[in-house]
């Protein structure tokens, strides 16, 4: 009769061990999810400045003139 409660304990530690998988996986979509959402945040807040920036830069997205090549330099120069 040891023989038929083996199996059973077997099943069982199988569907724990399971369980546990599952629940790392759930934490770690979560944790994912968590990270895409701020990734998002973060690419919705850079098109944002982008946009500001060309439109502070002129009607075509391009500086009107030519430019000075002294505003090239760093500013330790």
């Amino acid at each position: 009769m040891n023989d038929s409660a083996h199996p059973v304990q077997d099943t069982d530690q199988r569907l724990t061990d399971l369980e546990i998988k599952a629940s790392y996986a759930d934490d770690l979509l979560d944790t994912l999810n968590a990270l895409v959402a701020r990734q998002q945040e973060q690419i919705d807040l850079l098109l944002r400045e982008v946009s500001r920036l060309r439109q502070r830069g002129g009607d075509d997205g391009q500086s009107a003139g030519p430019r000075d090549p002294r505003d090239e330099l760093p500013p330790h120069y």
